[in-house]
């Protein structure tokens, strides 16, 4: 059973973490040129107000100008377009080598994907999948179709970065200067939007740790 550190941020500027995810990206990738053993790593965390625009992303899917966005920009290295981050969104960085894990890169999206499908479960709320469209969604193949989580990741050699990030009591009118994902005319949501109420985020950490553990098969390292 494979070993993750655990490493929990708290509310960090994206940058300084997007360089310890770097670092810890960079270091398994030359361990495992050497043949050397890797390690894995849980970041969780939270960032104040930033946009990130993936590597197929569109810059028009921003719809203000950048001094009117009022949070920080950065282009990045993993999948998908334009989305947000914000204080009340729980993010969950799994910089991982997967042959520790034995999955494919295919598995692990889905099991991304999975891990948020069972912890709002938790809390009586019905996450799907959309083809075409990762992610997890509320209502999906309806009019009212709403994102909760969002899924994009860098894999190289078997080498994870980036992850999700799951809208738990995240102020949606952020997702209003943008396309969120690239996807025209598909809303976004939260827990609390979803619940009426704000949601312990604590506890939403325990659920979702706890779940991982389960989907995953590994156990806590020091």
């Amino acid at each position: 059973m494979a070993a993750v550190k655990i490493l929990d941020l708290g509310l960090m500027p994206y940058g300084n973490v997007l360089a310890t995810q770097e670092e810890l990206f960079n270091t398994n990738l030359n361990a495992k040129a050497k043949e050397q053993p890797t390690s894995n790593t849980l970041i969780l965390c939270e960032h104040p107000p930033v946009y990130t625009l993936g590597k197929s992303g569109k810059s028009q899917n921003i719809l203000v100008d950048r001094d009117n966005l009022n949070a920080e920009l950065f282009q990045v290295t993993r999948g998908g377009d334009v989305t947000f981050h914000g204080p009340g969104q729980l993010v969950v960085y799994p910089i991982l080598d997967l042959d520790t894990l034995s999955i494919s890169v295919a598995q692990y999206v889905y099991n991304l994907e999975e891990l948020i499908i069972q912890t709002i479960a938790e809390y009586d709320i019905v996450g799907e999948r959309i083809e075409g469209a990762s992610g997890v969604w509320i209502g999906a193949g309806t009019p009212k179709a709403r994102k909760i989580s969002a899924v994009g990741a860098k894999v190289s050699r078997h080498i994870t970065m980036h992850g999700l990030a799951v809208n738990v009591n995240t102020d949606l009118n952020w997702f209003s200067k943008i396309v969120s994902c690239g996807l025209a005319n598909m809303g976004v949501t939260s827990l609390q939007q979803e619940l009426g109420k704000p949601i312990d985020m604590q506890q939403f950490k325990t659920i979702i740790l706890a779940k991982w553990q389960h989907i995953f098969h590994t156990e806590w390292s020091k």
